[in-house]
């Protein structure tokens, strides 16, 4: 489902179809097995994206079809897609989707070694990156011909604690709403932010982190992140700020201020708490989450370096 919600409809962003994802599977899965891997996973699913692209390809590697439990078409479809992967052997991910896919993939696996492929509505964590590539990197790094932990990275995650409810998190942004309701989809109206704790705050993408980017950019690479509150009165920095692809809006901000990994952030209710742009949690009133941001997300790999060392140690020679 990924790229495919109502905030196409209401900005100017391209859905990415089926069958687009099909062709982008069948390239990840020729790179893979150019890269000599053992076996390569599917996961079964109604629209057969992942077994339709490759029931055709004359491959090298075995294929073997994954299926998890029954499907509820929600974010537990996901992560039950994952845990079947983990289990059936996975060394390597390749992950199709967004912010939103990506972050409840990091909760079935939370150090899952993961190729993060740009299908989604909100993309800042994953890669823009051509699919042939990503499966050659992730194919290198699952038949083990280059080293994990060499070429890849930790992300950071912002975790989220409230009491009475489980820990959850986001990969990007966390951002505290008022007047407004769990499970709406359309873009954030900007004069309902109050606050913003951002993993990644980039000049260059698109939703909520641009508007700490804009200010006071943090990097995937950096450690910490950046608070952000917004709405507090006449003497905010007024920033014009693309929340949705091809749509830009006033956002009123405050202040914006780095704060170090572990440093508790506090969001207080009423209200309600986006995660990578899913409106999920509601703060009521007297009720308060904590929030931080720490390196213990997935094991990003990094494409280009993978390739680099593939070329130094003529692995394709």
């Amino acid at each position: 489902m990924a790229g495919r919600d109502v905030r196409r409809l209401a900005a100017r962003a391209s859905e990415v179809t089926h069958q687009s994802k099909r062709d982008m599977v069948a390239r990840i899965a020729a790179g893979a097995d150019a890269a000599g891997i053992e076996t390569l996973l599917v996961h079964a699913e109604p629209f057969r994206i992942s077994t339709g692209a490759v029931e055709h390809m004359e491959l090298g590697t075995r294929v073997q079809v994954v299926e998890s439990e029954r499907l509820h078409h929600g974010a537990g479809d996901t992560m039950a897609a994952v845990t079947a992967m983990r289990r059936a052997g996975a060394t390597a991910l390749v992950v199709l989707g967004g912010d939103g896919t990506n972050r409840i993939v990091t909760r079935a696996w939370p150090d899952a070694p993961l190729v993060p492929v740009s299908t989604g509505t909100n993309n800042v964590f994953p890669c823009m990156v051509e699919p042939t590539l990503a499966g050659v990197a992730a194919g290198l790094i699952a038949s083990g011909r280059v080293p994990l932990h060499a070429f890849s990275r930790r992300a950071k995650v912002i975790r989220v604690r409230q009491t009475g409810c489980d820990d959850t998190l986001a990969l990007v942004d966390a951002v505290l709403l008022r007047n407004d309701f769990v499970g709406n989809r359309l873009p954030v109206d900007p004069a309902r932010i109050d606050r913003l704790l951002l993993a990644i705050a980039s000049p260059s993408a698109v939703g909520m982190s641009p508007i700490g980017g804009l200010v006071a950019p943090v990097s995937a690479a950096d450690d910490g992140g950046l608070f952000v509150t917004c709405n507090t009165g006449p003497d905010d920095r007024r920033v014009l700020v693309p929340v949705s692809p091809g749509l830009f809006r006033e956002v009123r901000v405050n202040q914006a201020h780095r704060v170090a990994s572990a440093f508790t952030v506090l969001f207080d209710g009423p209200g309600v708490i986006a995660l990578d742009g899913d409106r999920e949690i509601k703060v009521r009133a007297g009720e308060r989450a904590r929030l931080h941001v720490e390196r213990s997300g997935p094991r990003v790999i990094d494409v280009d370096a993978v390739m680099q060392h593939a070329a130094a140690e003529g692995l394709f020679g």
